[in-house]
């Protein structure tokens, strides 16, 4: 019976020492994906989703002024030709 008791110990050590390495592992292998991924986004010229989003509303802020701006222009064209 001792010596099942034994075996069953060192079983159990060697469980978990398999789970606590598996964890390392788990961390090493995100750690090392998260580096080829940025490697990656890099060559790609990928930019991050913030970045993104104040671009965009750059260009929307842009769009806007520019409207405004064809709207003065065919305003002031159609002052012109009243006067005329």
């Amino acid at each position: 019976m001792e010596k099942y008791n034994k075996l069953f110990g060192d079983i159990t050590q060697l469980i978990e020492k398999g789970l606590s390495t598996s964890k390392g592992l788990k961390k090493d292998a995100e750690g090392l994906l998260k580096f080829k991924m940025e490697i990656i986004a890099n060559k790609l010229n990928l930019i991050s989703r913030e970045e993104f989003e104040v671009q965009k509303k750059i260009i929307e802020k842009l769009q806007k002024e520019l409207e405004k701006l064809k709207n003065q222009k065919t305003t002031r064209k159609t002052i012109k030709v009243k006067k005329s």
